[in-house]
């Protein structure tokens, strides 16, 4: 062989193994992954109606992810993550992950937001054959291995959730006027069905649904305060339960609020409605409370805050953001050394991860690809959110509201999830 072929495949040699060292002999290397990086995308609402607060997620991940590639990455690659905002559009969804699959040519979609916008890219990233992981959205439907394999949901599903809270509604409330406020898209619809489950409908006076729009919520007020309920219980963004909050307080209207949690932040709902307006607001969560200074978990997101991002506010949307990220670590992790798209599937089918920052189990296995399994009721106290009893945990259908009494193991001591 002379010179030149020699330096020629010496070339090639070379860029096959940055281009994709995860991939065999006779093997395609893996889109999004060299030696050194793993390159993965997002869509989010940085600037749309649920963008206050939950704007806060994303950058919190890429601050665990930088904690990560501070401590040697995953198997010594490091983490690249790009996310960009959608409006909180489905077009928009469809046209940024298309960009990110198709141009920049990422290994996974991670922490997508939202129902509407994810549900418009879910089945391209499935068709694509790429790993569609742990969206921010606790829609039910991502919990379907026959139709999106390459999903993985990671949020408590919003029927799983509302069985929780109508079981403690029921339990507390015996016998009072109930009215639904929901978001009048798949969302809501499912977060109702998940109440149905639980609440007779003699109880429900009335059924309020309102668009992910800034079209105001004034018809929605008035129906439920003529129909004279006395909870309010549902699912929507953040700042419609601060406007109907606040229109509470105009007309004199006592009803007891009872909210999802992704819209339950303390933080988030101080700015937006108000510390006072806020107190006593009934809600259910399955990670610690950024308060819980005693919590190892709650003490790792804090570190990663104060190094990485330090100007953010450190509330729940942040330990949300540190929380997804960390899980998605782990399943890199057991991914093993050798990445592709479908180690990762494997590796999440196979039962992993565990619960990580969860009050209770992740359920993932060949045939279920759901997130978090339960929930623990709280309701709001001065500036955080005040656990009652044990965490529960149920499935998306009509499955019992059972006790969770396994303790919360420590979070591991330099931050990083095992293989």
């Amino acid at each position: 062989m002379n010179r030149r072929r020699r330096v020629s495949a010496v070339l090639v040699a070379f860029a096959l193994t940055v281009a994709g060292c995860s991939a065999g002999a006779g093997e395609r290397p893996t889109p999004g992954v060299t030696a050194a990086t793993i390159t993965i995308g997002s869509h989010a609402d940085l600037t749309g109606v649920s963008s206050p607060g939950l704007k806060e997620i994303p950058p919190a991940a890429k601050a665990y992810f930088d904690y990560v590639n501070d401590h040697g990455g995953v198997y010594g690659r490091k983490i690249i993550y790009d996310y960009r905002d959608d409006n909180y559009r489905p077009a928009n969804a469809l046209t940024v992950v298309q960009q990110l699959v198709e141009q920049n040519k990422v290994f996974a979609i991670f922490n997508g937001a939202g129902t509407a916008p994810h549900q418009a890219v879910a089945g391209y990233l499935n068709a694509q054959k790429v790993p569609d992981l742990f969206p921010s959205t606790g829609w039910s439907g991502w919990n379907d291995p026959a139709k999106l394999p390459y999903t993985f949901a990671w949020a408590l599903s919003y029927r799983a959730e509302a069985k929780i809270l109508a079981t403690y509604v029921e339990k507390t409330f015996p016998g009072k006027k109930i009215a639904y406020f929901y978001q009048g898209t798949a969302s809501g619809k499912d977060f109702v069905a998940g109440l149905d489950t639980v609440i007779p409908a003699s109880q429900v006076v009335a059924r309020e649904a309102a668009q992910p729009t800034y079209d105001g919520i004034n018809a929605q007020v008035r129906a439920i305060a003529q129909a004279k309920a006395d909870v309010i219980i549902g699912a929507i963004v953040p700042a419609y339960w601060a406007l109907l909050r606040r229109a509470q307080e105009q007309i004199g209207n006592t009803a007891q609020l009872v909210i999802n949690s992704n819209a339950s932040d303390p933080t988030n709902l101080s700015r937006l409605m108000g510390p006072a307006l806020m107190q006593g607001i009934i809600t259910d969560v399955y990670l610690p409370q950024v308060t819980d200074t005693s919590n190892s978990w709650v003490a790792l997101a804090k570190r990663i805050h104060d190094r990485y991002l330090p100007n953010a506010p450190f509330g729940q949307n942040f330990l949300y953001g540190v929380a997804n990220a960390y899980s998605f670590v782990e399943a890199l992790q057991r991914a093993g050394k050798n990445l592709t798209r479908q180690s990762l599937v494997t590796a999440l089918e196979q039962g992993g991860p565990v619960p990580g920052f969860g009050l209770v189990p992740l359920d993932y296995s060949r045939t279920s690809h759901a997130g978090y399994s339960g929930a623990q009721i709280g309701v709001i106290k001065g500036n955080t959110i005040a656990l009652e009893g044990r965490p529960m945990t149920t499935d998306d259908g009509n499955g019992p509201v059972v006790p969770y009494t396994a303790p919360q193991p420590p979070a591991p001591a330099d931050g990083i999830p095992a293989p």
